[in-house]
C-alpha cells in the first residue's frame, strides 16, 4: 500500500509540473514568507502537545468527513488549542489537496504540516510554495540517499521535517539524519494494520534532543494519556476531530 501511494503521489506531482515547472514553484517557494518556527510550537511541555489533522478519508476508513470548508475547520482547531494543523493534501485515497493547505495557512497563525506521500524535490517546493511550515517523510518510502536529499532541502527552505517511523531501524535512521521533530505511527502504513504499543516499544530510541510524536490511534482522552505515559511530547490526530466535535475534543485531549 505504501509503495502504491507513494508512486500515484510522484505520478500527480510530475502532472502537476508538467503544468507548472519547478523553476516556476521554486520561485513561488522562495518569496513566501519565512516558514514560522514549528518546533517551537511544539517543545515538549507540561502539557502534550496536539497536531490537528484535516483529513476526508483514508484508505484504511473510508469516507471520514466532508470538509468542504478546511479553513474554518482549521480555526476551529486552532480556537480548541491545537499547536500545529496538518493538512492531508493527497488526493487519490484521502481527498487532499494543495488548495486546502494553502487555504489553511490563509485562516490560521499556527505552523501547518503538508502530510502526502513526499519523494522528490519538486513536493518539497510546492510544500513551501502553497506556506507549509512543515513536510512529512515517511523513512519507510524513502532510500537512504533521497531521504538524506529531501530532508536537508525542507531544512534549506527553513521548514521543519517531520520524520516518521514504524521500526527501531526506520527510528534510527531518522535520528542519523540528526531530525529533531521525529513520529512514530501506529499503523503500518504496509499493511494498515495498527498497534497502539508501538511508540510506547520505541520511545527510548527517541534522540534525546528530539520532540517525539505519536501518530495514529488517538481516538479518545484515554489514547492521549496512553501515548502521554509512553513519553509523547504531541499526538497526531485526525479522525476523532473531522467526525465529532473538534473543540470539545481537543479540550478533552488537552486535559489529559
Amino acid at each position: 500500500m505504501l509503495s502504491e501511494l507513494t508512486a500515484n503521489a510522484v505520478a500527480d506531482a510530475r502532472a502537476r509540473e508538467a503544468d507548472r515547472p519547478l523553476a516556476e514553484v521554486e520561485a513561488a517557494a522562495l518569496v513566501r514568507p519565512a516558514a514560522l518556527d514549528a518546533l517551537a510550537a511544539l517543545a515538549p511541555g507540561a502539557r502534550v502537545k496536539v497536531i490537528a489533522e484535516i483529513k476526508r478519508s483514508s484508505p484504511s476508513r473510508g469516507a471520514l468527513a466532508e470538509i468542504t470548508d478546511p479553513a474554518a475547520l482549521a480555526r476551529s482547531y486552532e480556537l480548541g488549542g491545537a499547536s500545529a494543523i496538518s493538512v492531508l493534501t493527497e488526493g487519490r485515497r484521502f481527498g487532499g489537496s494543495l488548495a486546502d493547505l494553502e487555504a489553511v495557512r490563509a485562516a490560521v497563525a499556527l505552523p501547518v504540516l503538508r502530510k502526502d506521500f513526499i519523494a522528490t524535490p519538486y513536493q518539497v517546493f510546492e510544500a513551501r510554495a502553497a506556506g507549509a511550515d512543515l513536510v512529512l517523510l515517511i523513512v519507510a518510502a524513502l532510500d537512504d540517499a533521497t531521504l538524506r536529499e529531501l530532508y536537508a532541502l525542507i531544512t534549506q527552505l527553513g521548514m521543519t521535517a517531520l520524520v516518521e517511523a514504524h521500526s527501531a531501524d526506520e527510528l534510527e535512521r531518522a535520528a542519523a539524519l540528526g531530525a529533531k521533530l521525529i513520529g512514530v505511527n501506529a499503523r503500518d502504513l504496509t499493511t494498515f494494520e495498527l498497534d497502539r504499543d508501538l511508540f510506547g516499544r520505541l520511545a527510548d530510541r527517541f534522540p534525546a534532543d528530539a520532540i517525539r510524536v505519536a501518530e495514529s490511534a488517538v481516538l479518545s482522552p484515554d489514547d492521549v494519556a496512553h501515548y502521554r505515559r509512553a513519553g509523547a511530547d504531541a499526538v497526531l490526530v485526525g479522525e476523532a476531530l473531522v467526525t465529532g466535535d473538534p473543540i470539545a475534543n481537543l479540550s478533552a485531549f488537552l486535559a489529559v
